[in-house]
């Protein structure tokens, strides 16, 4: 298993901060960024069309939205924070190791549904979102990333209708946005 020290050299250094987010008025952010829903399971699998596609033990379900002006580096920074969470119990039951230190594994599914606009009206808007060609190449970058970290990582079928099928542990559960 890789220490923290590899993780963070083969990630590089998050970059800092992208530029400064505009809160719309119901507190969402209108410019985009990687989002993620992280949870923290026992176990997980996702199916399509009756056939499993992706599974794990131990380890983290990521629910990953790409941004139509996101960029390798968010995926890049996304990806060094979420393989380094230090959310799983230490000997005295407090959140203190990360992925690497429990032999933990990732489920990535994509959902551009995460960067909805719900703000007006009952359909929401999907426009924040990238397109699906480069949606796909950034959600391909950050698997390499948590790959290469040495993390096994599991994945959805991108662009497929999926069922998500996962047991919390706890519950926990994280949103994290590359760009805050």
């Amino acid at each position: 298993m890789p220490t923290a020290g590899l993780v963070a050299s083969r990630l590089g250094h998050p970059p800092t901060a992208g530029p400064p987010l505009s809160p719309h008025r119901s507190g969402q952010y209108k410019d985009g960024y990687v989002r993620a829903v992280v949870q923290r399971v026992k176990r997980a699998q996702v199916t399509v069309e009756g056939r499993v596609v992706g599974r794990i033990g131990v380890g983290m379900v990521v629910l990953l939205g790409v941004a139509a002006d996101d960029t390798q580096a968010d995926a890049r920074e996304l990806a060094a924070r979420i393989v380094r969470m230090r959310i799983f119990a230490d000997a005295a039951g407090k959140m203190n190791l990360d992925l690497a230190a429990v032999g933990g594994q990732l489920l990535v599914v994509s959902q551009f549904t995460l960067l909805a606009d719900t703000t007006s009206g009952r359909r929401p808007s999907f426009a924040a979102a990238a397109p699906p060609e480069r949606a796909r190449e950034l959600y391909r970058c950050f698997l390499s990333l948590c790959r290469e970290a040495g993390i096994k990582t599991e994945e959805g079928e991108f662009g497929a209708r999926m069922e998500v099928e996962l047991v919390n542990d706890g519950p926990v559960t994280f949103v994290l946005d590359s760009r805050r």
